[in-house]
This record gives structure tokens, C-alpha cells and sequence, in this order.
């Protein structure tokens, strides 16, 4: 049986060279998540526009709780696909340009080789484990920098249930790391796939989710940048397995304030290796993190499920 795979982005840009890449996708539907700041008409060849409106029609109290002019209207375009009957959801970023390879041979739900670290701390940075080993994920706590450990490495069978693929060019790190290291990577082939036995870091802009996870994967609002990095703790401590794949993009990253994001991070900053530590005992622990609008939210989202 043919699965139904599907695209989820948001833009507040006119169709971006990657979104014109994305609708082009053979096998892939492509749903755009609109905010009050995209430019209307927004005129796609294939894709289908999720307007504000239809938002507000949606599901309106969920989109007063979510508010506007945030990447997190997203969630929006996870629950038009569900409703679609999607067995993959591909969530990506306007900015990263696909290559030709990409979205091909899937690893979500098949078992695969994967390089398998295993460590002690609570938590696995995919990024330190690569070529770049200066750098580290976004969202991973910045008091475990020094210890990262790769040493325990193996080759192991191994079965997802999200596929995070990296980036090529400007990577996923935090407003600190590219303040200090202004990256751009080439990551090499030979490091992926990888997975771990704690949970990591993935964000929300080149990763590929079973439709079995979205229940629990949601784009938590006013959490600043931490946004999809908490919803990754989050549905690692409820059991979902990602593998981490070789590069699939090319990131020309949108024009960012990083002393803005340095802020928009700083409460990342403050709990993320609290979170790891706990999260995995009592993956409900998330909740105590969050702004009460936001906690309410990710009530109003599971309502559809």
C-alpha cells in the first residue's frame, strides 16, 4: 500500500526557492501553515495553503492559545495532515534547500544499521558525534558540553519512529555556538545514520515523523527557540526512537538577530539538563516548564486525537 507522506511548513516569506523545491516533490503532498505576516495570495503550484482564517475556523481557541507571528502556527499544519491520513509528516524550514536525494529511502518504521553510541550522561548531542565535533545541537544543555563522551560506539539494528536529518551549510546550533564558531558545514556521509541509547536534541526543520508520534509531538508556544526541542525531549521520554541521517539539505539560513536568539535560548539555557534529568523518569515533568497559555495549548492540540 502506497503511504500518504506530507510536507508541513510555515512562511511569513513569498514561496522561498526551497518551498518551490518542496511542492515539486514527487510522492510528497506540501501544506503551507500561513501567520498574519505572509504575504496573501499566496500562490503555490501543488501545495495547499493553510490561510489564517481557515486556522481560526479550525480551531479557534487553540489558535488564541498559540497566538500569531510564531514558527509555532506549525502545529497548525500537523493536524491537516492527520486529518489527511498521513502515514509520514515531513517538517521542514523555508530556508532549507532540499537535495535531489531528499526524502528518499526513508528509515522511519524499517530497521537499519546505525552507528549506536551509548553514554552515561543523560542526554546525546548527534552533532558532536560527526566531523564538526566542536559544535553542538541547539537546544542540548550546555553544562554537558565538556563531558560528551563517543567513545561507546557500535554498529546496532535499529527501528525509528523519527527520522531527523541534518543540514548542510549553516547548521542547527545555538545563538552561543555560532556567535563563537560562525559554522558552515560539509558533515560527512560516513557518520550517519546514528542513534543513541538517551535522548537528543532534533528540531523541526528537516525531520520525518511516523504519524503514530504526532499525538505527542507538539511545537510548544512561548518557549522561544526551545520550541521544538522540548517536544523532542518530550516524545523521547514517552518512547519514540530517532535516528539521526545524513545531511539532506542546505541550509541558507534567514537573515537572525543572534543576540535575539541568544534570548529566545536563554531559557533553554537555565533548564534544559533539569529537563533531560527528569524527563526521562516522568515525561509529564514538561508540563512544570511551560507557560500556563502554553500548557493549555498542547491540551487543546491533543483534543484532536
Amino acid at each position: 500500500m502506497t503511504k500518504l507522506k506530507v510536507i508541513v511548513t510555515t512562511t511569513i516569506n513569498p514561496p522561498t526557492q526551497a518551498i518551490k523545491k518542496f511542492e515539486q516533490m514527487e510522492g510528497w503532498e506540501l501544506i503551507v501553515v500561513g501567520d498574519l505576516k505572509t504575504p496573501e495570495p499566496y500562490s503555490l503550484e501543488h501545495g495547499r495553503y493553510v490561510s489564517p482564517a481557515m486556522q481560526e475556523k479550525y480551531d479557534k481557541s487553540l489558535s488564541d492559545a498559540i497566538g500569531w507571528n510564531c514558527i509555532q502556527r506549525r502545529n497548525f499544519g500537523l493536524l491537516w495532515a492527520k486529518d489527511m491520513g498521513a502515514d509520514i509528516v515531513a517538517v521542514v524550514d523555508d530556508d532549507n534547500i532540499p537535495y535531489h536525494f531528499w526524502g528518499r529511502n526513508l528509515m522511519v518504521g524499517r530497521e537499519v544499521e546505525v552507528n549506536f553510541f551509548e553514554t552515561e550522561l543523560p542526554a546525546f548531542d548527534p552533532v558532536g558525534a560527526t566531523n564538526e565535533k566542536h559544535l553542538w545541537h541547539r537546544g542540548y544543555p550546555l553544562q554537558l558540553i565538556p563531558k560528551r563522551d563517543y567513545s561507546k560506539k557500535r554498529q546496532k539494528r535499529f527501528q525509528a519512529d523519527v527520522q531527523a536529518d541534518f543540514w548542510n551549510g549553516d547548521p542547527d546550533v545555538d545563538a552561543i555556538c555560532r556567535m563563537e564558531h560562525a559554522p558552515q558545514c560539509q558533515f560527512e556521509e560516513s557518520y550517519f545514520p546514528m542513534a543513541s541509547n538517551r535522548i537528543a536534541p532534533f528540531n523541526s526543520q528537516n525531520t520525518f515523523l511516523s504519524a503514530t508520534v504526532l499525538k505527542d509531538y507538539f511545537l510548544f508556544p512561548h518557549v522561544g527557540r526551545m520550541d521544538d526541542i522540548w517536544a523532542a525531549y518530550y516524545v523521547q521520554a514517552k518512547g519514540v526512537r530517532v535516528v539521526f541521517g545524513k545531511a539532506s539539505v542546505y541550509q541558507n539560513r534567514n537573515t537572525h538577530d543572534l543576540v535575539e536568539n541568544m534570548k529566545q535560548e536563554y531559557l533553554g539555557y537555565e533548564n534544559n539538563l533539569k529537563i533531560v534529568e527528569q524527563v526521562a523518569k516522568d515525561p509529564e515533568c514538561i508540563i512544570k516548564y511551560l507557560p500556563s497559555r502554553s500548557a493549555e495549548a498542547f491540551r487543546l492540540y491533543r483534543r484532536h486525537f
